[in-house]
């Protein structure tokens, strides 16, 4: 047999009145707070009002939530949902798309940006997106603990075996039956997406590059979803459908929806080397 990892850690770390606590939601909960906390630090590191960032979190909480069940759920399985609208809310039983999540972000920025700080959401993207590139590695490893979202079959020495039941193997105790040795394409995501933080941190910290409004973001939008573009071609397709899209187009669906995030981030990029950087003064506040 060739050599390869068989992967068999339970998805779930424990069970409260029947009710299983995953890793992925436990990871879900640490991307978001790891985001929180390197913008925080970014808002204070610029003197800007603690009630600016207090209002971020909430709003991009929302909205990254909102989204990502949305997507998964327009994008990957219109017909099952919109015949089963509540089965939207049922975000415990999993299912949530980066790609909706990355638009409910958005909007909630622009909704953020029109109503509190009164600047352009690129402003507050420059800053947002480093920490989403950390909990965007949360996220992959939480499909990894899931047993889910991996690649096809390999015969490199990383391959992963995988429980391919494993929703069975959960709710009834049936025995699992391993994948042959596959792409752990969660760990090439996560490996690309810290290399992507890396890069946001040095840029921000390091070259204070948010002086050039839209260059984090552009950078950060470029390396997460083009790598997201290409691990694809190593992955199974989500829904059967997809199926049919890379025999007629060539890419799935979630390439489709990575080409206009980084069309999008070669524009910022394109558009903040042209323009001198700007420093902004200090933000004053009001007192009552």
């Amino acid at each position: 047999m060739l050599s390869s990892i068989t992967w068999t850690v339970d998805p779930e770390i424990f069970r409260i009145f029947g009710h299983p606590i995953r890793w992925y939601g436990l990871l879900w909960a640490s991307a978001l707070m790891t985001t929180a906390w390197i913008v925080s630090r970014m808002y204070k590191h610029e003197k800007l009002p603690e009630a600016w960032f207090e209002k971020l979190f909430l709003w991009v909480a929302i909205g990254l939530i909102i989204g990502a069940r949305l997507g998964h759920c327009l994008f990957y399985a219109p017909g099952y949902y919109l015949s089963h609208p509540l089965e939207i809310l049922a975000i415990w039983e999993g299912g949530l798309a980066s790609h909706g999540g990355a638009i409910g972000m958005v909007v909630a920025i622009w909704l953020y940006s029109r109503r509190i700080t009164k600047k352009s959401m690129i402003w507050a993207l420059d800053r947002l997106v480093v920490g989403v590139a950390l909990g965007a590695t949360c996220i992959r490893l939480g499909n990894l603990f899931n047993h889910e979202i991996y690649g096809g079959p390999t015969d490199l020495p990383w391959g992963f075996r995988f429980i391919a039941n494993i929703d069975e193997v959960l709710r009834t105790g049936v025995d699992p039956v391993f994948t042959p040795p596959s792409h752990p394409t969660q760990l090439y995501e996560v490996l690309a997406y810290l290399t992507v933080f890396a890069i946001g941190m040095f840029l921000y910290w390091k070259k204070h590059a948010y002086e050039r409004q839209g260059l984090i973001l552009g950078v950060s939008l470029i390396g997460i979803f083009l790598s997201r573009f290409l691990i694809e071609f190593l992955k199974h397709v989500q829904a059967g459908f997809e199926l049919d899209m890379r025999q007629a187009i060539g890419i799935d669906m979630g390439q489709l929806l990575s080409l206009p995030f980084v069309i999008w981030g070669i524009w910022l990029v394109w558009n903040a080397l042209r323009k001198p950087p700007v420093k902004e003064a200090p933000i004053t506040v009001k007192k009552k």
